[in-house]
């Protein structure tokens, strides 16, 4: 279709809108094709936290917790994520996402591939693709989430606000390979390949200097983080418990921050854990078991270190807004660096009202109990005082 130059000039500036035999002739180019499949979204992650009592030098050890989270309110992090999906029609399938965060928690997972701390980080970052082999193999290729665990880091994700002492002694992101394949509908496995257990983006086991050297000796090239795990769901036609899930995982690899002791090693971890529905409309149960192993845990002392925790969930859906939460810990390991102590159980409670749109609502109660010793509160003389920790927040996450 051919326009004179008056009426380009009125299309130009917005007075008039393109004909429409000239609309039809436009193509939407690769860019805005590859655009329109592809998804934003994330979460606003806010809280205020009192932790009753006086001192707060010293508090339980839990994951993105910490006396900067104490007595105030708090951003914990925020969350972008872009994504594109693998087309489950798509047998040649392919896609990618990447998330990023920032905030204090940001900092706490330490994904930073230079080590420098300024409250941004990536959490995800890869490829994903789908090849034709029998049902569908699924692979990943870059940072990825760990396979192991009940929780996530996503705490609008999981039963309680506070993360517990389980998902504190595992890896939270790897980089490498990861392959996914269902079998069947209530059998599905993972496997994947990684330069090292911990977060570090692009980290390498060879490169960790003289204190990697020191307590391992220094490490081939070619060393890798190995893992697997494996997910059973219970067929719908199980009466109550379709849906019920068992899952196992284990993940060996170099750990440059073992067990919290601040030195370097290898690390074995072992996880299990399940999920039961019950006859009880909005009645569901859980639990998990974490251990790690962490042979030659000092410079001096070769010796074998390790970490246990055991926790138990209960959740009920009361009404349509109204969500009850429970959660019971006991964790011990050799030693207090790990937990802030040898031996500690939690309690923990949650409850969820939805009240406005998009907006995850909640109160928290958590009671930690350090078995022996003090372990929490301020200090005399060097040492805390106090061997219960009282914590009671309020939590609004706003997703979209």
């Amino acid at each position: 279709m051919k326009l004179n130059g008056w009426t380009i000039g009125l299309i130009g500036v917005g007075l008039i809108s393109a004909p429409t035999a000239l609309r039809a002739d436009e193509k939407p180019s690769g860019v805005l094709t590859a655009l329109s499949s592809t998804t934003l979204s994330g979460y606003v992650d806010t809280s205020a936290q009192w932790n009753m009592g006086t001192g707060d030098a010293n508090v339980p050890g839990y994951a993105f917790g910490g006396p900067g989270k104490a007595d105030g309110f708090n951003l914990n992090v925020v969350k972008l994520s872009l994504e594109k999906p693998v087309d489950a029609a798509d047998a040649w399938g392919a896609g990618y996402k990447v998330d990023m965060i920032a905030g204090p928690d940001a900092n706490a997972l330490a994904t930073q591939s230079l080590g420098v701390k300024g409250d941004f980080g990536l959490k995800q970052a890869y490829v994903a693709v789908r090849a034709p082999v029998g049902n569908g193999l699924d692979v990943k290729l870059g940072v990825w989430d760990t396979i192991i665990g009940y929780e996530v880091f996503e705490s609008i994700n999981n039963p309680n606000v506070t993360r517990s002492y389980g998902y504190t002694m595992e890896p939270t992101t790897h980089t490498g390979l990861q392959l996914a394949y269902q079998f069947c509908d209530f059998f599905a496995a993972t496997a994947g390949i990684a330069n090292t257990y911990g977060s570090t983006i692009n980290g390498r086991p060879f490169l960790g200097g003289a204190t990697v050297a020191a307590v391992e000796g220094p490490k081939a090239e070619s060393y890798k983080a190995y893992m697997g795990s494996m997910l059973f769901t219970a067929p719908t036609n199980w009466a109550f418990l379709g849906g019920s899930t068992l899952s196992a995982c284990v993940i060996n690899g170099f750990n440059t921050a073992t067990a919290g002791t601040g030195t370097a090693a290898d690390q074995t971890s072992y996880y299990i854990g399940a999920t039961l529905a019950t006859p009880v409309t909005g009645l569901k149960f859980g639990a998990c078991y974490d251990y790690a192993n962490v042979p030659q845990q000092t410079l001096t002392l070769h010796k074998s270190a390790y970490a246990s925790a055991i926790g138990v969930y209960a959740s009920f859906q009361a009404t349509e807004k109204l969500s009850l939460y429970a959660r019971g810990e006991y964790a011990n390991a050799s030693t207090a660096a790990t937990f802030g102590t040898k031996d500690v159980f939690e309690t923990t409670a949650t409850l969820q009202y939805d009240l406005w749109k998009n907006v995850l609502s909640r109160i928290e109660f958590r009671w930690d109990h350090a078995e022996h010793g003090n372990a929490y509160g301020g200090t005399v003389a060097g040492l805390p005082q106090l061997n219960n920790s009282f914590i009671l927040l309020a939590s609004l996450a706003y997703k979209f």
